[in-house]
């Protein structure tokens, strides 16, 4: 079999490009030839639509993509393929469910007017113009011949929102490494880590706040805990830089008084990540819904950071934005409401209490892990193409 697949790819940073690298070599490793039709685009929607007319698409039997992240490319690039082949099998992970892309490349004349004027103009002329956004999105979701997401609850949500047929649909969870298990560290000190690209909107003011708290409550447990912050620090976003946010945490850590407590691994190389995950004991991702992404609809997805957890047997603290819940259902972590800095305070001083858990959520994650490597992951997506293949 021979596929085309549309995705960012390593070098590029964010966590999209990460999965698609892992997902082609684990597809190449089964003997999947694998062509990758828009390297060199980047997130340029007119760019992927001109290599969709240029490019040699003989021999091809499906095109699978990689959709979300911001990005638009992937998404006018089928857009171009089912309007040039009607019958070619088109199927898409959907990693950003209950929609495929949540924005317009443009906003129609004449809302495109207050793009040049104040905040919060824009703003209100997006959402004057998701009708039409959220049309295109359902009108090509209705022509993928197959559309995967990572969860059970991501898949219902995109299913729902985008009117989709339930054959149409398939949930194969976030792929990872297999990495070899390593045993806790010692319980003392207890050792937390925040792990993936850092920026806001990812809670980790939240996380910062309720150590402190936690400290007010419980003094005694000042000595026998540790945060690290580690990950990428410049990925590649949807909106844009706003400032230092890196200086900002760093403020915030020296004003809360955790300057002592809280160490850094920044721009993690990818081999190294393991050893640095492995060398904690819980993973805290104390993510938050976009304020934005609410009018628009329900984010839906998971986390490259927590397949990583996973991977290496190490449980997780997380809130329940997106499909967490779903994802530390197995017995391998905990899950508090997000943006409750109170509920994350009460869960981080059960552990410290009761440490053991540690060990019982490691456990669970590391039978998940095994469950979850990409060879086995790469050969339900290798069925799907498959099935996809024998559509008429």
């Amino acid at each position: 079999m021979q596929i085309a697949l549309l995705a960012p790819l390593p070098p590029e940073q964010n966590g999209i490009a990460d999965y698609a690298g892992h997902l082609k070599q684990a597809l190449e490793d089964l003997g999947v030839r694998v062509r990758t039709p828009l390297l060199g685009t980047g997130n340029d929607p007119q760019a992927a639509r001109q290599r969709v007319a240029e490019a040699d698409w003989s021999g091809i039997n499906l095109v699978h993509a990689e959709i979300g992240g911001g990005r638009l490319a992937e998404f006018h690039a089928l857009r171009a393929l089912r309007q040039r082949f009607p019958h070619l099998p088109l199927t898409a992970t959907v990693h950003d469910p209950e929609r495929l892309v949540w924005r317009r490349a443009s906003l129609p004349w004449p809302l495109s007017l207050a793009n040049a004027l104040r905040s919060p103009l824009p703003e209100i002329a997006t959402v004057l113009a998701d009708p039409l956004c959220l049309h295109e999105e359902r009108q090509l979701a209705r022509q993928l011949t197959r559309l995967v997401t990572l969860t059970k609850a991501g898949n219902r949500s995109l299913e729902q929102r985008m009117g989709l047929q339930p054959w149409q649909m398939a949930v194969i969870p976030h792929g990872n490494l297999p990495i070899a298990p390593l045993p806790l560290p010692p319980l003392r000190p207890l050792k937390l880590l925040y792990f993936g690209f850092i920026y806001r909107g990812k809670g980790i003011e939240d996380l910062l706040e309720a150590l402190a708290r936690l400290f007010v409550d419980k003094p005694a447990l000042r000595p026998r805990v540790r945060l690290t912050l580690a990950g990428g620090s410049e990925p590649e976003m949807a909106f844009g830089p706003s400032g230092s946010y890196l200086e900002q945490l760093r403020q915030r850590i020296r004003e809360l008084g955790l300057t002592d407590l809280v160490g850094w691994h920044l721009d993690l190389p990818a081999g190294d990540i393991p050893h640095v995950v492995q060398s904690h004991h819980v993973m805290v991702l104390p993510y938050r819904e976009s304020s934005k992404l609410k009018i628009l609809g329900k984010l839906r997805g998971t986390s490259g950071a927590l397949s990583w957890a996973t991977a290496c047997g190490r449980g997780v603290i997380t809130s329940d934005a997106r499909s967490f819940a779903e994802e530390v259902s197995h017995g391998n972590g905990e899950i508090y409401p997000q943006g409750n800095v109170a509920a994350l305070k009460d869960a981080l001083m059960r552990l410290c209490e009761q440490p053991q858990l540690a060990q019982s959520w490691a456990d669970r994650a590391a039978i998940l892990g095994r469950e979850r490597v990409w060879s086995l992951t790469a050969e339900r997506f290798e069925q799907l193409f498959q099935q996809a293949c024998e559509v008429r």
